[in-house]
């Protein structure tokens, strides 16, 4: 009932501030919660369709100290996870340029990817933080649907400014953005062979951390991987083997819902067997903060400072959103990923202690991809930088020391190190993009 009402009230608060649609560098004033030197460059509502009042809320932050003509630097895009997690995380807590503290005030993050990068943070699927879905059925319910919203959401979004319109694009993400990213790089592609030369996006490349991307065989991995960390016994790795079995036989069977049922009762399994405080970082003693986003973005003068109405009711995750796609979520998106290292170039990156969505559950999807560069890539030498690392043409993995499934909130300057390198295709990562041939893999220490 709590969240009908939730949505509910979005949907009618919407109704009310939806024309406003304007640039955060034109609105309001400093205040004590959100400085002014804080705000977004831009920021606003875009709209998913002309015949819709449905719209993807988005926070630009233009680069800090780009090295190149502003019409030639990279613009990141990043997409969170759920499904219905609010992209506001990535932005103040992980990656942003500001991170909210305890005492829900601003400090500066000197691990931003906006360092020398523009980073536009879109909340989406509809209905997922501050954006608004005009109705239930509009929220998408698999991929297809929320690449086409986020489609129309970018192209909106490049058009407010010339600057951007070649600027080299980079979708980015993490958890279930593993599944958001390679299903928008994959539609951008798709459309992008139809459309003039003028029109098109211009995808230079796709980034997924910690994510959930092939379920199937990921979901598969979890007692292994706690029995041989020391989390559980034997006998309690039968009891979860049998659990994953389940939610693999029924996702074989295509009984899509059921098997989203049978994953989650692995994970509940696997966190009352360990006890942990978390299993995004099998090392933490407590959760993750995140939870300091949605009472910051909650208060009145926050809202008012970024143009939202100060009635709406910001949630850090949609419990509605995250139904709508219940049935979507043991659904692989693997073969996108396929199709995209062809054609672009893609970076896979996980913190070396995260359970869920972590290094062993890349390392087994990636292992069964179908692209002729994978038995090089298997076989590729896994080498240390700042963490460990291996690529193969066009695929590049990172491990992150020291990380969880927040990466960039527990690694700030090594994943800010990571990204740049990587986008630049500088240090570790320039000659395995310049030869096209075997590299290695890569661990942050």
């Amino acid at each position: 009932m709590a969240s009908i009402i939730s949505f509910t009230l979005k949907t009618l608060l919407f109704l009310c501030f939806c024309s406003f649609h304007f640039p955060l560098s034109t609105s309001s004033e400093s205040n004590p919660s959100f400085p002014k030197e804080a705000l977004p460059n831009k920021h606003g509502y875009l709209p998913i369709s002309p015949t819709s009042t449905s719209s993807i809320f988005y926070a630009f932050y233009e680069a800090q100290n780009s090295t190149l003509p502003l019409s030639q630097t990279p613009l990141l895009i990043w997409l969170q996870g759920g499904p219905g997690c609010s992209s506001m995380i990535g932005n103040l807590y992980e990656l942003g340029p500001w991170r909210v503290t305890e005492s829900l005030t601003l400090q500066p993050n000197p691990g931003a990817w906006n360092r020398i990068f523009g980073l536009l943070f879109l909340d989406s699927p509809i209905g997922t933080g501050f954006s608004v879905a005009s109705t239930r059925q509009e929220i998408p319910t698999d991929q297809n649907g929320v690449a086409k919203h986020l489609f129309a959401a970018i192209t909106s979004f490049l058009q407010l400014d010339p600057v951007f319109k070649n600027r080299p694009i980079y979708i980015t993400g993490e958890s279930y953005a593993g599944k958001y990213v390679p299903a928008i790089g994959y539609y951008i592609l798709e459309k992008n062979a139809n459309l003039k030369v003028s029109e098109r996006v211009n995808l230079a490349g796709v980034t997924i951390g910690d994510g959930l991307t092939d379920p199937k065989t990921q979901v598969a991995t979890h007692a292994l991987n706690a029995y041989y960390v020391g989390l559980i016994n034997e006998r309690q790795k039968h009891e979860l083997e049998n659990a994953q079995l389940e939610a693999v036989r029924l996702t074989q069977m295509r009984n899509w819902s059921e098997a989203t049922d049978a994953r989650n009762k692995v994970l509940r399994m696997l966190q009352n067997m360990t006890g942990l405080a978390t299993l995004y970082d099998y090392t933490r003693k407590a959760p993750y903060e995140d939870d300091l986003v949605e009472k910051f973005l909650n208060i009145a003068e926050v809202k008012k400072a970024l143009g939202v109405n100060e009635s709406f009711v910001y949630e850090i995750c949609s419990d509605v959103v995250g139904a709508a796609l219940h049935a979507d979520v043991m659904k692989s998106v693997k073969y996108m990923v396929d199709y995209l290292v062809r054609r672009s170039k893609v970076l896979l990156y996980q913190g070396q202690h995260d359970l869920r969505d972590g290094v062993v559950q890349t390392e087994v999807w990636v292992k069964t991809m179908k692209w002729e560069g994978i038995v090089e890539f298997v076989n590729a030498e896994r080498k240390i930088w700042t963490s460990l690392w291996r690529a193969c043409r066009s695929l590049t993995n990172v491990v992150v020391l020291g990380a969880g499934h927040l990466l960039p909130t527990d690694q700030p300057l090594n994943s800010q190190a990571m990204i740049e390198d990587w986008v630049l295709e500088r240090g570790v990562f320039e000659n395995a993009h310049k030869r096209h041939v075997s590299s290695e893999s890569v661990f942050v220490l």
